[in-house]
């Protein structure tokens, strides 16, 4: 299920929706008019590891000082982007054990709020933990708000994508210091997981021991890489070498663009674009 806060509202309707991404790492944000127009497209790279707290004071100030943010926005959508989750099989799920979940894989404080995204029509749920303090701000600011999982929005594009296919397929989507790992099979979600590297040889490790446990054969499986990632760039020279098939992915919905923005590439911003 999409998360919903709502607050009345009595500021009235306006015309513009704002999607921003959070993590430890940046922010990457988003503004879309009634027409369905992408009017402003902008990421923030920390370059560090910061705290919850350090997060919101860099959104509240990034709120407050964005010329592109200077609108009452008539929809707030925030996705989180973190590690902090794990994907249960719809059949195992129940709501009253969202703790139980996570425990194993993360450590879970007494008073962690625990969420959970469904996606129904491929029967997988991924529980969370989204960051209560920046939740909080969005609802005494907004009012209605929505937030999910980024893995919730990754995992259901790419299962859209690949409900045909009879190939198996690691698909790696890219942040900063980060990267999430989804690999299908014959449409059928394998693993779902996401790492934080330090050096492009941490990240190539990891995307091959996962290809290892799940006995994949790199001169057969295809790479396919999305989100913060070029042709030119280490991770994907690195990934060249020792992986045949390497290639890009893109959006399954083709998006609409101001003239006055710079073209990215359809692999970009996936996320954070693949949700409308």
């Amino acid at each position: 299920m999409i998360q919903t806060q709502n607050k009345s509202n009595t500021s009235g309707t306006t015309k513009y929706t704002l999607s921003i991404q959070v993590s430890l790492n940046g922010l990457s944000f988003c503004t879309v008019n009634t027409d369905g127009e992408i009017t402003a497209l902008e990421q923030d790279d920390f370059g560090i590891h910061l705290s919850p707290e350090q997060v919101l004071d860099k959104i509240k100030y990034t709120l407050d000082h964005n010329p592109n943010l200077q609108y009452e926005f008539d929809t707030v959508e925030v996705i989180y982007q973190n590690d902090l989750y794990t994907c249960v099989p719809k059949a195992l799920f129940d709501s009253e054990s969202l703790k139980d979940y996570l425990k194993y894989n993360i450590k879970v404080l007494e008073n962690d709020f625990i969420a959970y995204d469904e996606l129904d029509q491929h029967e997988i749920v991924i529980v969370y933990i989204p960051y209560t303090n920046i939740n909080n701000f969005f609802f005494e600011t907004f009012g209605s708000f929505t937030y999910k999982h980024a893995v919730t929005i990754l995992i259901d594009n790419v299962l859209a994508k690949e409900k045909n296919s009879e190939t198996t397929k690691v698909f790696v989507h890219m942040n900063s210091r980060s990267f999430d790992l989804v690999v299908t099979q014959k449409g059928k979600i394998l693993l779902g997981n996401s790492y934080i590297y330090e050096t492009h040889e941490d990240f190539l490790y990891y995307v091959m021991f996962a290809a290892e446990q799940l006995r994949l054969n790199p001169e057969e499986f295809q790479l396919v890489f999305l989100g913060d990632i070029s042709k030119n760039s280490t991770a994907y020279d690195i990934a060249h070498k020792y992986i045949r098939n390497v290639g890009f992915g893109s959006r399954n919905k083709s998006i609409n663009i101001s003239d006055s923005l710079t073209p990215i590439d359809d692999h970009q911003h996936f996320v954070l674009l693949s949700h409308f």
